[in-house]
C-alpha cells in the first residue's frame, strides 16, 4: 500500500495500537515518538512536530551551536513525514508499528542536512544518469553484559558452532528482523569473543539504508530486553577486534534492470561502468572518510592485518584493500567497500559512495592498477593511507570543493560543526591512560 491513512486503518483492524514515527539522526539513530494509533492518522496528513534540533545533536544529544536547526531556527519544530513505504509492525513491541519519516519545516521546505534528504540527493542523481542502486550491509557488532558491558566469552573461535548460538538473542534477532521486511543472509559469531556479524541483503534505492537503519536499532532494541547490550562501537575493547560494516553496492541499468558491473569480455569480468565507479571511490576516499568512519574510536580499529583498510587501494577478492570486486556470477557482480565502521550512518556512507561512484563514472576517471598477487593490499607502500585521526578526515571532507555538491551546503556546515564540537570535547577529555602514565611518575 502506498497511502499511509489505508495503512494506519489497516493496523487498526489488526489490533496495532501504537505507532512509532522514527526520524535517523546524523549518527543513523533512530529519534522518535510514539503516538497512539487514533491520532495517527491526523499526524500522517500533516506531518507530527518535534524539535527541529533533533537531526543535528552531537553524540551526547548536546545542542551544538552553528548548526544551523537551533538558535537559528529559534529552537523551532520540524514535522514528520511518513514513508508509507517504510510502514512495519515491530514484532518485539507490545501492539507497535512505524514510520520511518522525511522531515519538513512548516512552510514545506526539506531539511536538507537530515540523512534521507543527503541520500536522497545521491539517489536522484544516479537515477538522472540511467540507473539503480543497490546496497546491502554486513553488520559486526559485540553483545554484552548488559550491566557491567564486558563480553559474554573470550577467545578467538571465528565460525564456533556452539557461540553462534551462544544467546537465544542472536536466534530472536533472525526471526524478528525479517518480519520487518529486512532479509538476513547469514549469522556467526565473529573474530573477537562476543563478537558477531550479520549481514543484510541487498536492498534497492532507498530500501538499502533504511533496512540497515532497521537492522541496527532493531538489534539494540532486541538485545535490551534480554538484559544484554548490544553495541557497533568500532573499538570498545583495545585487545580485541574492531566492527565495522562492509558495504556492498552495485548498480542496474534503468533501461533493462541488467546488473552495469558485469562484463564478460573483461579479464575481471568488469564493465567500464564498474571500473569508473571505483575510480571514483579511490579519489573521493580522503573526502568521505569523515561519514566512512565518524568517530574518534573508529580509527582505532584502521590497522593493518586486521581485515580493516588502512590505505586507498581495490582488488579482486582482497580482504585488505579499500574496494573488493565481488560476485560468482556476471549478474552479481559489485563492489565491497570495506571502511566503514559499524556506527557509521548507513545514509551517508550510502550517499558517498554512490555520490564518488558516479563522479567518477561521469568524469571517465581510470582506477589505477589493482593490488599486486601475492602482495595484500595494506603491505603495498604504494597505495595512498586512508586518514589515520578524525581531524585530518574532517580536514579532508572540508578541503575537497565536490564535497557540497555531492552532500548539500546545509548539511556540509552541520555536520563539520557538529563533528568539530564533539572532538573539541574529546580533546578535553582527560583520560584513564594519562592518569596511569603519569600520575604518579610526576
Amino acid at each position: 500500500m502506498s497511502d499511509a491513512q489505508t495503512i494506519i486503518e489497516r493496523w487498526e483492524g489488526e489490533g496495532v495500537r501504537w505507532i512509532r514515527f522514527e526520524l535517523p539522526d546524523l549518527h543513523g539513530i533512530s529519534r522518535s515518538k510514539t503516538v497512539p494509533i487514533e491520532h495517527a492518522r491526523g499526524f500522517a496528513e500533516r506531518g507530527l512536530n518535534m524539535y527541529g534540533g533533533t537531526s543535528v545533536l552531537d553524540t551526547r544529544s548536546d545542542v551544538v551551536p552553528g548548526t544551523l536547526y537551533n538558535e537559528e531556527r529559534m529552537y523551532g519544530d520540524q514535522l514528520l513525514h511518513p514513508d508509507p513505504e517504510t510502514a512495519a509492525v515491530v514484532p518485539w513491541a507490545d501492539r507497535t508499528a512505524r514510520f520511518i519519516c522525511d522531515a519538513t519545516w512548516y512552510d514545506g521546505s526539506p531539511l536538507e542536512a537530515t540523512p534521507r534528504q543527503v541520500f536522497r540527493r545521491a539517489l536522484e542523481r544516479c537515477r538522472s544518469m540511467g540507473f539503480e542502486p543497490v546496497i546491502g550491509s554486513e553488520y559486526e557488532f559485540y553483545l554484552l553484559d548488559g550491566e557491567t558491558h564486558e563480553p559474554l566469552f573470550g577467545g578467538y573461535h571465528i565460525f564456533n558452532t556452539v557461540r553462534n548460538d551462544y544467546v537465544p538473542t542472536i536466534r530472536r534477532i533472525l526471526e524478528l528482523l525479517p518480519a520487518m521486511g529486512v532479509s538476513v543472509i547469514t549469522a556467526n559469531c565473529e573474530y573477537a569473543g562476543s563478537q558477531w556479524e550479520i549481514p543484510c541483503a541487498p536492498g534497492r534505492g532507498i530500501k538499502g539504508p533504511d533496512d540497515a537503519f532497521t537492522f541496527r536499532n532493531g538489534v539494540k532494541e532486541i538485545a535490551r530486553q534480554d538484559g544484554l547490550l548490544a553495541t557497533f562501537m568500532s573499538k570498545p575493547f583495545a585487545d580485541s577486534a574492531g566492527s565495522g560494516t562492509h558495504t556492498h553496492v552495485s548498480l542496474l541499468r534503468l533501461d533493462d534492470g541488467a546488473n552495469a558491473f558485469g562484463d564478460e569480455a573483461d579479464p575481471m569480468g568488469i564493465s567500464d561502468v564498474c571500473r569508473r565507479f571505483v575510480a571514483g571511490l579511490l579519489r573521493y576516499a580522503r573526502a568521505i572518510d569523515a561519514v566512512i568512519a565518524p568517530t574518534v574510536n573508529c580509527h582505532r580499529r584502521r590497522r593493518r592485518h586486521t581485515f580493516s583498510p588502512t590505505n586507498i587501494s581495490w582488488g579482486p577478492e582482497d580482504r585488505s584493500a579499500l574496494v573488493r570486486v565481488k560476485g560468482g556470477s556476471l549478474a552479481s557482480r559489485h563492489l565491497e567497500y570495506r571502511a566503514p565502521s559499524a556506527l557509521a550512518n548507513p545514509y551517508l556512507v550510502s550517499a558517498a559512495l554512490l555520490q564518488a561512484g558516479l563522479e567518477g563514472i561521469e568524469r571517465g576517471l581510470d582506477p589505477g592498477p589493482t593490488s599486486k598477487p601475492g602482495l595484500p593490499a595494506e603491505d603495498d607502500p604504494d597505495f595512498e593511507p586512508l586518514p589515520g585521526s578524525l581531524h585530518e578526515a574532517l580536514e579532508a571532507f572540508e578541503a575537497e570543493p565536490d564535497v557540497p555538491r555531492f552532500f548539500g551546503e546545509e548539511f556540509v556546515r552541520a555536520y563539520l560543526t557538529m563533528r568539530r564540537y564533539e572532538l573539541s570535547r574529546f580533546n578535553d577529555w582527560v583520560s584513564d591512560w594519562e592518569r596511569h602514565e603519569y600520575l604518579e611518575l610526576f
